[in-house]
């Protein structure tokens, strides 16, 4: 799977995760609230009923059963009043089948049928601090469940699943823009290290983005692809040095074993010398070539001694003479005697040998 594809349905998965949790607690909570402010508003309701219905009774000890019929319909309640003796003195009940006609009264009244058990609740009628009779009022337990309360909960439900669609759109929206400007450069990133592994060391990574992350891993990889463009340049000219340095010893044996074997020179000890003096240089040539490898940056270590300058600049002059006059080239040289000097003698034999081969390379080349 895509990151890009990966990351947006993990956002939308948390989206829909943190809604649907917000949605039921949310929803849970303010219903809880609202039921028990309008359990608290009935209350409230009757305990207001019964402090008219106990100012009427304790002035008169009688009621017009008109007005309190018309409470009864009025506030969906079942009234009732009974004296000290449990007499009953009125009820609104009764042409209404007591508490099931009450029950159904009730849920007719409300536009809808709604579950709830008939529930009858007794308050006392007191004049002067002495019980005077008793006040029930019968009502269905969710009577507080108007028709309005109910739509508010259903716009309230509705509210809620709206702004949660909404909410997923949106967060849909901004996912796929998330992603893709996080999977964008990332992508970059790996055409650039994919082209760099195919061999195009040039190739250079260039990201739009302000995280500092991809930014950080686009600079590394550009970074690599420098630093292996330079070790491949490095490589490059260190293979031809390498040719180039093992090349003028093996041309030197190669000259002075043929005129030994054609009889131009003979193997005199100053000749043999001279040959083992180039096979010590080639061993010498060769471990210095070996440890440069296991060196950074082909640091140059030298080995500096004393020596007769003169002297070794004379011998590599004769180790070439076979060289140049088997070309038809003649070496034409004016040297100090006796200049001693501190110095890493190979490096420098190897430095004028550098010299001297490239001299008849250029001979050869250019006349």
């Amino acid at each position: 799977m895509k990151l890009s594809r990966k990351l947006t349905l993990s956002f939308v998965l948390s989206i829909l995760v943190s809604i649907f949790i917000i949605s039921i607690i949310s929803n849970a909570m303010i219903n809880r609230r609202f039921e028990n402010y309008l359990v608290k508003e009935r209350e409230d309701k009757f305990e207001r009923i019964h402090n008219e219905i106990n100012d009427l009774y304790k002035e008169n000890y009688y009621f017009n059963e008109m007005d309190l019929k018309h409470i009864a319909l009025a506030e969906n309640i079942n009234l009732t009043i009974k004296n000290n003796n449990e007499e009953i003195i009125y009820s609104s009940n009764t042409r209404m089948g007591m508490g099931k006609g009450m029950m159904n009264h009730h849920r007719m009244m409300m536009g809808r049928v709604t579950p709830g058990n008939y529930v009858e609740k007794t308050y006392p009628l007191i004049d002067d601090s002495n019980r005077i009779g008793s006040l029930i009022i019968g009502y269905i337990d969710n009577s507080y469940l108007t028709e309005s309360a109910l739509i508010f909960k259903d716009t309230l439900t509705q509210s809620f699943l709206i702004s949660s669609l909404f909410t997923i759109l949106i967060g849909f929206i901004i996912s796929i823009f998330l992603s893709k400007s996080l999977t964008n450069p990332l992508v970059d990133i790996r055409n650039t290290a994919n082209e760099i592994r195919q061999g195009n060391l040039s190739a250079q990574s260039i990201v739009n983005t302000n995280t500092r992350e991809i930014i950080e891993l686009s600079d590394s990889i550009n970074y690599l692809g420098n630093s292996l463009s330079e070790q491949e340049n490095i490589r490059k000219r260190y293979a031809s040095d390498i040719s180039h340095e093992l090349c003028t010893p093996l041309t030197t044996l190669k000259t002075h074993l043929e005129a030994i074997i054609d009889g131009v020179w003979e193997p005199t000890n100053e000749h043999l010398d001279i040959l083992m003096g180039e096979i010590s240089r080639l061993t010498n040539l060769v471990d210095d070539l070996k440890d440069s490898f296991l060196q950074e940056e082909f640091i140059v270590n030298l080995n500096k001694t004393r020596f007769n300058i003169s002297e070794e600049l004379e011998n590599i002059i004769t180790t070439f003479l076979p060289i140049y006059n088997k070309e038809g080239y003649v070496i034409h040289s004016s040297i100090e005697n006796d200049i001693i000097g501190s110095l890493d003698k190979d490096k420098f034999t190897q430095i004028i040998n550098n010299l001297l081969s490239n001299s008849k390379r250029y001979l050869n080349e250019k006349g």
